[in-house]
């Protein structure tokens, strides 16, 4: 199927901008990997297992890879969707356990923590994508 005309804006512009972090981040050595790699095992001490260069690298891919569905017309909606959403969701919980990024006992974001509170978009947009899907299959079943 190929992606719905109402989805192309939603999808393009998602897309375009996750692809261009994933394409950003494919040069990060260093500090800037170490700094990267010690937020994500802030949220999620599992991720301690990578070490900072191939976390920086799996990262990447993993943005090009989704940017690059969402972009593609013919991945569907659902599946496109319900990556973003999930993408999404990583980067709010990024949000919710990193120190610093929230007010005290708030959801209210601190001036540093307001480029993490903003991902919570992705992860409206990705369900939009797989509500839609969803609705649309079964008005037409």
């Amino acid at each position: 199927m190929i992606m719905k005309l109402t989805h192309a804006p939603l999808r393009l512009s998602t897309g375009a901008f996750i692809l261009n972090s994933g394409l950003s981040h494919r040069t990060l050595e260093g500090q800037a990997a170490e700094a990267m790699h010690g937020m994500a095992v802030g949220a999620v001490p599992q991720l301690r297992q990578f070490d900072p260069p191939r976390f920086a690298k799996l990262l990447s891919r993993g943005e090009i890879a989704l940017g690059a569905a969402l972009i593609n017309p013919f991945v569907p909606s659902l599946v496109a969707g319900l990556a973003l959403a999930a993408f999404g969701a990583g980067l709010v919980q990024l949000y919710l356990k990193t120190p610093g990024m929230r007010e005290q006992d708030s959801l209210k974001p601190t001036q540093a923590g307001i480029g993490l509170a903003k991902d919570v978009w992705l992860v409206g947009a990705g369900l939009t994508l797989v509500l839609d899907a969803l609705t649309h299959r079964r008005i037409r079943a």
